[in-house]
């Protein structure tokens, strides 16, 4: 087992967001949930996290930005709900087809920070209860906001890994724009969440919290170091 705490801190940035997208799937009794993220380097959607169906081989795939529903999305920065892809214009067969999974029905929400969206929120084959799209829609609007609060946590702690040369190192201390009380909102305002969501998003909290000790610890040490060097210098 590796010792390294930056991989440590990768392993459960990954955990975390595994736990987000089953998160997402319970809530909805879905067949498949997943998170993709804009990749800044040529703009695609790459899928980072995936529960159900397909999540054992899509990590890491990706798709054009403008692609099918979840492109929509990402391009207009609106939630959408679409009981049936074959009636859906913005429907991708062929790239859901690579997937290895057709779905009948896809919600899809953009998850947004300061303003930019960073990627999006999928939820594929919604469970067939009676419901209202514009509460499903509310619903899933509300659970992507407050995913992507988690999303800045974790993109935040991977833009702090140490550089190669000193620099200077920001004040110990955590992320700013971060709230623990963001997940437990998650189980407090979503319609009807039941008792195992709620169980979920209590590990959720545990494991942002270990996250967020992780990066004090990493800042308060590159600024231990930087401190060291310059008075060695």
């Amino acid at each position: 087992m590796s010792t390294d705490p930056l991989e440590s801190a990768e392993l459960r940035q990954r955990r975390l967001l595994q736990s987000i997208v089953e998160v997402a799937r319970s809530v909805f009794g879905a067949a498949a949930a997943s998170v993709l993220l804009v990749d800044e380097a040529d703009g695609d959607l790459v899928f980072e996290a995936v529960a159900g169906e397909g999540e054992h081989h899509l990590l890491g795939s990706r798709f054009p930005a403008g692609t099918g529903i979840a492109g929509w999305a990402l391009m207009t920065g609106q939630p959408v709900v679409v009981d049936d892809v074959a009636d859906s214009p913005q429907f991708a067969r062929s790239a859901a087809e690579s997937t290895g999974y057709v779905p009948s029905s896809i919600m899809a929400a953009p998850l947004i920070c300061d303003g930019d969206c960073i990627g999006v929120l999928s939820v594929l084959d919604r469970d067939s209860r009676p419901r209202c799209d514009l509460g499903d829609i509310a619903s899933l609007g509300l659970l992507a906001t407050e995913m992507a609060t988690v999303l800045e946590l974790l993109l935040t702690l991977r833009s702090a890994a140490p550089a190669p040369a000193p620099v200077a190192a920001p004040a110990p201390g955590r992320p700013a724009a971060f709230d623990l009380a963001v997940l437990q909102r998650v189980a407090d305002r979503l319609p009807g969440a039941p008792e195992h969501v709620a169980a979920t998003v209590g590990k959720l909290l545990a494991m942002a919290d270990d996250l967020l000790a992780t990066a004090d610890a990493t800042v308060t040490a590159t600024a231990t170091a930087t401190a060291t060097a310059d008075a060695d210098a």
